[in-house]
């Protein structure tokens, strides 16, 4: 087995040795936007790394397992307001899923796992998924990383810890990039999440919603006019490099485990 772990760098004829039906391919998603004026916008940069360490322990449980190229656009939503930001319709989202999974298909690479960073993602992969089952019996699952964490930080951090830290602009993803990418990320210009942020006179309940009369109520509201500085929730003050390394660790124990006892037997009906 090569030591590569990335399908871009192998090349033709390594292609054609290692990217047989046993192997798994996980496909990496995530997104460019606002993710709080102290890190980077790719979110999909985490969602590689934790798809690389996935890789890497799946195959010390004896799992040929490829990570392809990560998908870095998300799907639009209410982020569309963040300077510099780049997002793709829902239709071309799921039209580029629905692509890149019938060229594995094609090659008989029917094992595949979505490693997923972004919520604007779920609605097309659950389009695509449903559709490659009824037409070519293929169970294709995603991990949606941020979702498990949540969590997950409960049970690392305690419930307390967890929700002080845990939000968008926070934990998970802050602590993520402090643990693999500690680098690019700029925690003096960090910013703690707005307290009383007003809508139109309305109380803010999160991205894209307002609460009235002790109800969520969504509407077609711009991330920017509830969040300014990308963060809700949690406060990235609460972060830090030693809870990313937890949480990444549990991460991949998951992935790997669910690539060994179910994704490489097959899915096929």
């Amino acid at each position: 087995m090569t030591d590569k772990l990335k399908m871009a760098e192998l090349t033709s004829e390594e292609a054609r040795q290692y990217l047989n039906k046993d192997a798994v391919i996980l496909l990496p998603m995530g997104s460019l936007e606002d993710q709080g004026t102290h890190a980077p916008m790719g979110d999909y940069l985490g969602a590689e790394c934790v798809a690389l360490d996935i890789a890497r322990a799946a195959r010390a449980e004896g799992v040929a397992t490829f990570v392809a190229p990560p998908i870095p656009f998300g799907g639009s939503d209410y982020f569309g307001s963040s300077h510099g930001g780049i997002a793709i319709s829902q239709p071309t989202l799921t039209a580029l899923i629905d692509d890149m999974i019938a060229s594995l298909a094609r090659h008989g690479l029917t094992k595949v796992l979505i490693i997923n960073g972004h919520g604007g993602n779920v609605t097309a992969i659950n389009e695509v998924t449903q559709k490659y089952r009824k037409s070519h019996g293929m169970l294709v699952f995603s991990m949606y990383l941020w979702q498990i964490s949540y969590e997950l930080l409960k049970d690392i951090l305690g419930p307390e810890k967890a929700a002080a830290s845990s939000g968008h602009g926070g934990d998970p993803l802050t602590s993520i990039g402090l643990h693999y990418y500690p680098d690019i990320l700029r925690m003096d210009l960090k910013q703690a999440p707005p307290k009383g942020q007003k809508f139109m006179g309305m109380d803010v309940a999160g991205f894209a919603a307002i609460k009235y009369e002790g109800a969520r109520i969504t509407g077609p509201i711009e991330a920017l006019e509830t969040a300014p500085h990308g963060t809700w929730g949690g406060d990235p003050v609460n972060c830090s490099a030693e809870t990313g390394k937890a949480l990444s660790d549990r991460l991949v124990k998951i992935g790997a485990g669910f690539i060994r006892d179910h994704v490489s037997k097959g899915f096929g009906a």
